[in-house]
């Protein structure tokens, strides 16, 4: 309730606030020299203290790419899910990079880049096991944990010849697939890059999507430049393949064909 509130104030001041700042943010942040970006400090691997306390993770990176593009100082501004978006409205930050997703109430508020990093659920296993569709789990047994959004939406695609085994909590569901009790698990991507870095050994490929829900960079209305801009960059990223590094490095798992 306090979210859908915060947004609808949000967006009944969208004009006033989209008056007050430049018609061209792109040039703004040449000519200052400075972009600020809004990033997560509390969610990895997209966005995390290190060891020397500085902030690191897969949105820390896509923003490092738009400043070294732009050949210009990045400024990190950590913040919450709660504050993000106001920080972008209130000029706090020029770009919100924060595993954020897309949906029609923000979009009221802000807009979106192209996506730039896979947010997703999906059916994992290990290579030895053929599936890259719900028709291939016809006879296979699957974990999930039980009364997850992935458990509803694995129901909802899979006949009654799949053994689904459901599990208490994503550790049990995560134990069960190390321990090679179950070959295929209905998880999130971010547990998958989990698996990957506690045990590497066994670590799990992605064989299909279930729910899909990338993240985009947030950026201010009427910034046709700066969207272009940023637009064209992710395209880049993705065709000269560093966007697939950034995601194996971060989330132990190829960027997604249809991101």
């Amino acid at each position: 309730m306090f979210k859908k509130s915060l947004l609808k104030v949000l967006a009944l001041g969208a004009l006033v606030t989209t008056s007050l700042l430049s018609a061209n943010q792109l040039e703004d942040i040449k000519a200052s020299k400075v972009v600020k970006v809004a990033v997560p400090q509390d969610f990895p691997p997209f966005g995390s203290a290190s060891k020397d306390m500085n902030i690191q993770g897969y949105d820390v990176d896509m923003a490092k790419y738009i400043a070294d593009k732009l050949n210009v100082e990045l400024k990190l501004i950590p913040v919450t899910s709660a504050n993000r978006i106001p920080y972008l409205k209130t000029g706090k930050a020029d770009l919100i990079i924060s595993s954020l997703g897309k949906n029609p109430e923000r979009e009221r508020v802000i807009d979106f880049s192209d996506a730039y990093a896979p947010f997703f659920l999906g059916v994992f296993g290990s290579k030895d096991v053929a599936v890259s569709s719900s028709k291939d789990l016809s006879g296979k047994t699957i974990g999930v944990t039980r009364g997850s959004v992935e458990d509803l939406e694995l129901s909802k695609i899979v006949g009654s010849d799949v053994t689904i085994k459901r599990f208490e909590d994503n550790n049990t569901t995560i134990s069960a697939y190390v321990s090679g009790q179950v070959k295929l698990i209905a998880t999130g991507n971010l547990i998958i890059s989990e698996i990957a870095n506690k045990y590497p050994n066994v670590a799990p490929e992605t064989k299909f999507s279930i729910k899909n829900s990338p993240c985009y960079v947030g950026i201010n209305k009427k910034q046709p430049e700066l969207k272009t801009f940023l637009n064209d960059l992710i395209g880049e990223l993705k065709s000269n393949g560093e966007l697939n590094k950034t995601s194996k490095k971060w989330l132990k798992i190829d960027l997604p064909k249809d991101l």
